[in-house]
């Protein structure tokens, strides 16, 4: 009988904020795999853990994660830890999760925190709808087509920065989205110096700028208001059916005419497929 990967979340600051799950968890599991082997050392001497820990991050994970997956088959239970937060989020821990799943492994999570949540709370701006998009691209056209995207996002964006990237991230957001755009910016959170900004990317740009940023950031960006319509659901259907013409699939010409002119492309696939 095969173990149990457990994915236990840690502490992004406050060492108290560990669990009684998460710390029972790892006082129990056979070994730890952890992104940083140092910084989580750290982490079980403060709680007297004494377990064998083995490294599992982004340029080893497909060794070290077939090493791993060999000792849960053979009956042993793995705690698996990020630096800070909820591993496989934004993170190489998914690979591990993918890998369990199509062995027949069991994987369980033991929840706890998680620094973008933990600044959506902060931010002030609307929860009921929100994206995670994580670190943006460093170059090229991947950040470029990513940027795009955004720039019609109607929920709320959750984001992760470091602090050398931040100025010529925020100078990124502002040519895509507009000065004027919300953004609340969450740093060092549940340590000493906790600091959350809300204000505008313009805003934000000129405090950094006369203030160099410090810490790991969590920026929040409210969404795109909806784009004002001036064309008709009719000529919304027309322009689909011209896309289509030109080649496009009933799906994409969807996706471009709802870009286009503003409707949902949900709306209207349905009343094209209708018609």
């Amino acid at each position: 009988m095969s173990g149990i990967l457990y994915l236990v979340a840690t502490p992004i600051g406050n060492l108290g904020d560990l669990s009684v799950r998460g710390l029972e968890t790892l006082q129990s599991a056979d070994f730890i795999a952890a992104e940083d082997t140092r910084v989580t050392a750290k982490l079980l001497n403060h709680f007297e853990i004494k377990k064998p820990l083995v490294s599992y991050y982004e340029h080893n994970k497909r060794q070290s994660g077939e090493k791993i997956l060999a000792r849960l088959l053979a009956g042993e239970t793995c705690a698996l830890v990020t630096d800070a937060g909820m591993p496989a989020i934004s993170d190489p821990g998914e690979d591990l999760v993918r890998l369990c799943a199509k062995h027949g492994v069991t994987v369980q999570a033991i929840p706890g925190c998680c620094a973008a949540v933990t600044a959506l709370a902060l931010s002030g701006l609307p929860t009921q709808r929100f994206c995670f998009e994580g670190f943006l691209a460093v170059s090229g056209k991947g950040r470029t087509e990513h940027l795009e995207q955004l720039k019609t996002e109607r929920r709320t964006m959750i984001l992760y920065e470091a602090p050398h990237k931040l100025l010529r991230t925020l100078q990124d957001l502002m040519d895509a989205l507009g000065p004027e755009r919300e953004i609340a910016l969450c740093r060092e959170l549940t340590k000493l110096h906790e600091e959350t900004l809300r204000t505008t990317l313009s805003g934000a740009m000129a405090h950094f700028t006369e203030t160099p940023p410090k810490g790991e950031f969590v920026l929040i960006l409210k969404g795109a208001e909806p784009a004002e319509q001036t064309v008709t659901e009719e000529e919304a259907l027309r322009r689909v059916a011209a896309l289509q013409e030109s080649g496009l699939s009933l799906k994409d010409a969807c996706k471009q005419a709802a870009a286009e002119t503003g409707f949902a492309k949900n709306i209207l696939y349905r009343r094209a497929v209708e018609s």
